[in-house]
């Protein structure tokens, strides 16, 4: 059965993109925001200006501050907070979150003190709900795209082959395009470590390197996200789809990117905090830095560029000297290193 009314919490720029579609779909949405100015906006003018300009959301969206009035009743539950207010808001939900309900999560990014992925972020604050029917929605997808209505496709992926699918019917419509996989760890990591890569790819664009530097840059990316995804247990094929390549594609290219546009300001030498300042968004890709050099030192894998990155970001290392010593590394045998990581066989 398809569920009739769904909640979106939060009413981010991502939130909002995902509640429109739903909405399309003669879904009743609610979205949630913590904002009075940005609830009242949206129910009296259809709009969320901070977010959408003046895109004119749809009547059948209505917003509230009220977590309690969001939840309670609700068929589906979307999760869209940045990677440092999963925790607090899956807590809260305790509180009303009934088991039967479908619940998603489409947000990029590690936890950073514990760096869990943010479907284990929510299973330990929702200790009674089914963590196999906690459903990730991934890809490339820009929200300032969705909301326009241009044509994307994404990936959800469950432990249970049932909740994914729920999540397709739910999304999937004319210009949304749903496919689904049983890899969580896989489309959460791919998600999470693209927005390291694009940072590269904005400081490579920003000084001037040119296409085959960013193609170069793409590349091994992949090949570092599909090293450490594999050491974590993801499937090696996720990696090639749209939560892995496509995604990496679509964030390192775009100039709806935050995590390329503060790559290319780093690189024309504004500093770190003005970066994040003049953003007024959620850059994920320099939390996820810290976290994704964590992660290499507990699983005991090279990831080269986003070490480099670390450096950069949060050691004061010059952009330009950071690729150098990239490109300075010692000799790799292509084939050899992809047989170890995304492409290769998985190993035992």
């Amino acid at each position: 059965m398809t569920p009739k009314k769904v909640s979106v919490l939060v009413a981010g720029s991502w939130g909002t993109a995902l509640a429109t579609v739903l909405a399309d779909n003669d879904m009743d949405v609610t979205l949630w925001s913590r904002s009075r100015h940005q609830v009242e906006e949206i129910n009296s003018l259809h709009r969320n200006s901070r977010f959408s300009q003046d895109i004119q959301l749809p009547p059948n969206i209505r917003a509230t501050d009220s977590l309690e009035e969001a939840v309670i009743g609700a068929d589906a539950v979307i999760l869209v907070p940045p990677s440092s207010g999963m925790r607090e808001i899956a807590c809260k939900l305790r509180a009303y979150m009934d088991a039967n309900t479908l619940l998603v999560h489409a947000t990029k990014g590690f936890e950073a003190d514990t760096v869990l992925r943010m479907s284990e972020v929510i299973a330990e604050e929702l200790p009674g709900y089914d963590k196999d029917n906690i459903v990730v929605l991934s890809g490339p997808s820009h929200a300032e795209e969705v909301i326009l209505k241009s044509p994307t496709a994404v990936v959800v992926a469950a432990g249970h082959t049932e909740a994914a699918e729920a999540v397709q019917d739910l999304f999937i419509n004319s210009y949304f395009r749903v496919y689904t996989n049983p890899d969580v760890i896989g489309v959460e990591v791919g998600g999470a470590l693209k927005n390291v890569i694009a940072l590269g790819a904005g400081l490579s664009d920003g000084l001037g390197f040119g296409d085959n530097a960013k193609a170069a840059l793409l590349t091994r990316g992949l090949a570092e996200i599909g090293r450490l995804g594999l050491a974590m247990g993801a499937s090696p094929m996720t990696f090639a789809g749209l939560a892995g390549i496509g995604d990496l594609v679509v964030t390192c290219t775009s100039k709806h990117s935050r995590n390329w546009r503060a790559g290319y300001m780093l690189a024309k030498g504004v500093p770190l905090d003005e970066v994040l300042a003049t953003m007024g968004m959620v850059v994920e890709g320099v939390r996820t830095t810290k976290a994704a050099r964590a992660l290499a030192h507990k699983f005991q894998t090279e990831l080269p560029i986003a070490e480099e990155l670390y450096r950069v970001l949060f050691e004061g290392k010059s952009p330009k000297t950071a690729v150098e010593d990239l490109m300075g590394r010692g000799r790799t045998h292509e084939m050899e290193d992809i047989a170890r990581t995304s492409f290769g066989k998985r190993q035992p």
